[in-house]
């Protein structure tokens, strides 16, 4: 049963445009080389308009694991599809899995605390979010490869990409968890000295320092960098000429290399040019 007709999950034709039109997001995503304001983490500002970190954030993020899932399991039944090859749902299932984590697990579970976000920032995630869904979910539910046929020749590509997934989804959890410690310790200190004191314990969502673990010695934003690799494990399992997967990380590129290099600047500010040295934001001795 289609949630809308022709979109959820969409037509051919309707696909088609999105996947076209979605490679052409960086250059919306231009701006943020020239703006720095962003009302989200680090940068949140006060604003009537914010909304809860956590929730906000999960909201945000989950509709496109959600929209893909659902595209995949009801596209195949309109187009006559009795059952998808196995690559098809491995690589659905590589995408459920890291946004269960980044999407669920990390806002609503791990992270001790999250800073507002902005409601333009939560909409326009929410509907980068929902086009990748069905940009990926049309390709990986019916108007990609539909048999293990159109897999054929193609396992050891598909097993070095499963590889260099993982790596970089662990790279990125590892680094994520890095800066939780960090707001982790300081939510420790402010309840012993509420403790002590008798007073309120105070929020640690404005607590930032300079992490040193792992690439925190040679960048600022590893967690982006692994979340890159991640994603181009997942280009090639999808193979090198799979559009969806390939604007996947293009677009991730556009939209988080600016932020990247804007906040290495607000940690100079911040923490001044001595104590942030070397490290460059987000490409270890480039950028």
């Amino acid at each position: 049963m289609a949630l809308i007709q022709n979109w959820l999950p969409p037509s051919r034709e309707n696909w088609e445009l999105i996947v076209w039109g979605f490679q052409f997001f960086p250059l919306f995503t231009a701006t943020q080389w020239f703006v720095s304001y962003y009302p989200q983490g680090k940068t949140s500002v006060e604003s009537r308009f914010n909304l809860p970190g956590k929730w906000a954030w999960a909201t945000m993020e989950a509709p496109g694991f959600i929209t893909l899932l659902y595209v995949m399991y009801t596209l195949p039944k309109q187009q006559g599809i009795e059952s998808l090859p196995w690559a098809n749902w491995t690589m659905a299932a590589l995408f459920t899995i890291h946004y269960i984590y980044r999407a669920l697990l990390a806002p609503l579970v791990l992270n001790p605390s999250m800073s507002p976000i902005h409601i333009t920032v939560w909409a326009s995630a929410l509907i980068w979010q929902i086009t990748n869904g069905l940009s990926l979910g049309g390709w990986l539910g019916g108007y990609g490869p539909t048999t293990v046929y159109d897999w054929a020749g193609r396992l050891y590509m598909i097993e070095v990409g499963l590889v260099i997934w993982g790596w970089g989804l662990l790279g990125n959890m590892y680094h994520d968890d890095d800066l939780r410690e960090i707001r982790r310790a300081a939510g420790w200190r402010q309840k012993k000295e509420a403790e002590k004191t008798g007073k309120p314990v105070q929020s640690v969502d404005k607590v930032y320092m300079l992490p040193k673990n792992g690439l925190f010695h040679f960048i600022l934003y590893p967690h982006y960098l692994c979340e890159w690799i991640e994603w181009t494990g997942f280009w090639m399992i999808g193979g090198w000429g799979c559009v969806p997967a390939r604007s996947f990380v293009l677009n991730e590129i556009a939209t988080m290399l600016p932020r990247a290099v804007q906040g290495r600047k607000w940690y100079v500010d911040k923490f001044g040019k001595d104590k942030v040295g070397n490290r460059k934001a987000v490409i270890p001795g480039l950028l």
